[in-house]
């Protein structure tokens, strides 16, 4: 008996340090911030962006990159994933651009040049900015609002709230919380997670027309939880399923001419 006490005290004081770092890990494994440095889209090879820094409700300086829409064309506001930075999607972005579309990117406080330090709340006072300096420059029915990844909740969560023209949710979940409850099933992390990114609550507000991609072999945000959140939000929407795609590699699969034809029913 005596063995068998020490050893559930053992196991109890070793899961209750597990659960404890977890959650003052929390934020540095859910905004991993690959490049605190700026990059200037000249220095990324992307000079056709315009580089601005606003200012949040908050008082952070955050980066955007700009390159206006051309008359009559749309434009894509931009919100990367928890490991991204903009100099690491010049590509997508020049692709994008080709046809006249213009694009908005934001860089989230604590990445790549933005100052402060990244948060449910502080991400989406950033996006609050970036979709403020979109209005600015273009009515609502031209913003299309896309998402990848983490950055798919902040889409959801500007959609929700504001008038957008279209909305593109790639590798989209319920919530983070969601993820994680399924990722450490052994811990109560409901309990615990400061960032939620309630997707699920917040998708019934958007009416805008809904493009949802997903890879069916997404080892990171598997697709079950897109389907769950595409199950939650009105029509017009549609889901495009990629079987072979997994989580960073859906334009090997055509996901962005997929967007591109999204896109473009905008100008229609």
């Amino acid at each position: 008996m005596t063995a068998l006490k020490w050893l559930l005290i053992i196991v109890s004081v070793g899961y209750a340090c597990g659960l404890a770092v977890l959650f003052l890990v929390q934020r540095a494994f859910l905004f991993p911030v690959p490049q605190t440095a700026r990059t200037s889209p000249e220095a990324a090879g992307f000079p056709e962006a315009e580089e601005h820094i606003l200012t949040t409700a908050d008082g952070e300086k955050v980066i955007v990159w700009h390159v206006p829409a051309k008359p009559g064309h749309p434009v894509v506001l931009y919100f990367h994933g928890n490991g991204d930075y903009l100099a690491g999607f010049f590509g997508r972005f020049r692709d994008l651009v080709s046809d006249g579309t213009g694009i908005v990117a934001l860089s989230y406080r604590g990445y790549a040049g933005s100052s402060g330090k990244p948060s449910e709340r502080g991400v989406l006072a950033d996006a609050a900015a970036a979709y403020a300096f979109t209005t600015a420059r273009y009515s609502a029915d031209r913003i299309v609002v896309w998402g990848f990844s983490l950055g798919t909740g902040v889409a959801v969560a500007v959609a929700a709230e504001q008038p957008v023209g279209r909305l593109i949710l790639e590798a989209p979940y319920t919530s983070i919380v969601d993820v994680a409850a399924a990722a450490f099933w052994i811990f109560p992390v409901r309990l615990v997670m400061l960032d939620s990114f309630r997707s699920d609550r917040r998708i019934a507000r958007v009416k805008a027309p809904l493009l949802i991609m997903h890879g069916a072999r997404d080892p990171t945000i598997p697709i079950a939880f897109g389907e769950r959140l595409f199950a939650l939000a009105h029509e017009p929407k549609q889901f495009v399923r990629f079987p072979e795609g997994g989580h960073n590699d859906l334009d090997s699969f055509g996901a962005s001419e997929v967007a591109r034809q999204f896109i473009n029913a905008a100008k229609s």
